[in-house]
């Protein structure tokens, strides 16, 4: 055994600093920017006022007379990441202002061409992805500190309260991330106890995320959700409304594919999955990896760090500590509870949201999206996948006779 224990000394302790990972707020991007230089006064214009454009139906019009800006002038990695929230807003808003039934298929170049430079410079594609919506879309307000979003679309006051569960979901996951940090470092310096101490903050950790999903109900109304916010959300990859994609003018003479925003697009339970070893199944595990490439590069390096490192669950076994493999456990039992918790709040907001709008006539613009009635705004058949990738997570529970 001497030789192997060498041999993982070698490796490099794993540290959030070397990923572009915030101690205090994990893969939230610190105090995210709400100005850009004054040369990108005409996107901020159109930008903050959003919901109003697209409801009155000037948001089309709007972005046809902007001029077409050259992004040399994003000096930093914030005002960067703080253009491509803007500008995929823009997008959504334009593609989809006139609801599914109309959806723009040209994104003019004066868009399309920023908007794909800065997505090339992030790494990311140039459609609306979970760090833009959440990771980069937070502010506080008042010296109470209250969060609030910069940029909303229609739906404002639950698309805020979705926006903002979902980014004290990311601050709930932050000593989880860290405890992850901690247990690798622990096999990879031996020390059990370190480990045990590790698995335990993880657990509680996830439990603490489920909490925090709960608050949901409180803030977002399903039916809101459904038929008014969705539609802004949704992507032109695998959507029966857009089937042959975008055309992004001025950069591809044909139309492209990207998906749209899915809670899979988060970094966490990806690296929760590869820490604690959990194999989904082919089709799951196909989709978990494409919404990878909608990731900051750096949280995508980072998934691709734990995955690189000695297996915890054959370090748990090998070491013979029932302590570790009862803590170990109760880290997979409660990320399968918070899977299903996430099943029963998407079958409400979505599943049953779904049959309510059939039962009424559409009151709101653009209306809700019955293309993708039956998927995630990500394009998956929704509640298979998280059922899939739930039963997959239980299936990870170690007997001492594995």
């Amino acid at each position: 055994m001497e030789p192997q224990s060498q041999n993982l000394k070698t490796i490099p302790l794993l540290s959030l600093g070397r990923f572009h990972i915030s101690e205090e707020y994990g893969f939230l991007l610190p105090n995210p920017l709400k100005e850009l230089p004054d040369h990108y006064r005409p996107w901020m214009e159109i930008a903050n006022k959003l919901p109003h454009l697209i409801e009155s139906h000037q948001l089309q019009a709007q972005v046809d007379k902007m001029p077409l800006l050259t992004c040399q002038f994003l000096q930093s990695y914030r005002e960067q990441r703080l253009a491509h929230l803007v500008l995929s807003f823009i997008t959504m808003g334009y593609v989809w202002q006139k609801g599914e039934t109309q959806p723009k298929e040209v994104l003019p170049r004066n868009l399309a061409l920023p908007f794909v430079e800065v997505s090339r410079n992030l790494g990311i594609p140039p459609i609306l992805v979970h760090a833009d919506l959440v990771l980069t879309n937070w502010t506080t307000r008042d010296p109470e500190r209250n969060l609030d979003v910069i940029f909303s679309f229609p739906g404002e006051e639950s698309l805020r309260g979705f926006i903002l569960v979902t980014v004290l979901v990311e601050k709930a996951a932050v000593p989880g991330i860290k405890a992850l940090v901690q247990a690798v470092n622990a096999i990879l310096q031996p020390s059990q106890n370190s480990l045990l101490q590790a698995l335990q903050r993880l657990r509680l950790c996830i439990q603490d995320i489920t909490r925090t999903l709960g608050q949901m109900h409180d803030y977002v109304d399903p039916d809101i959700f459904y038929a008014v916010i969705r539609i802004f959300l949704s992507g032109w990859k695998d959507n029966p409304a857009m089937p042959v994609g975008l055309i992004y003018e001025g950069v591809s003479p044909e139309p492209l594919k990207y998906s749209g925003g899915s809670a899979a697009q988060s970094t966490v339970l990806h690296a929760f999955d590869e820490f604690l070893g959990i194999c989904h199944s082919k089709e799951s595990a196909d989709f978990l990896h494409r919404m990878r490439e909608y990731m900051p590069p750096s949280h995508k390096a980072f998934i691709e760090e734990i995955h690189s490192t000695p297996s915890l669950r054959d370090h748990i076994l090998s070491s013979g500590n029932g302590q570790l493999l009862t803590a170990y456990n109760q880290c997979v039992e409660a990320l399968a509870e918070l899977r299903s918790y996430h099943i029963t709040v998407v079958t409400k907001y979505l599943i049953t949201a779904a049959t309510k709008a059939k039962g009424r006539r559409p009151n709101y613009v653009p209306g809700p999206p019955l293309a993708l009635e039956e998927r995630g705004t990500g394009g998956t058949v929704v509640l298979s996948f998280l059922k899939s990738v739930r039963d997959k997570t239980l299936e990870a529970i170690l007997h001492q006779s594995d």
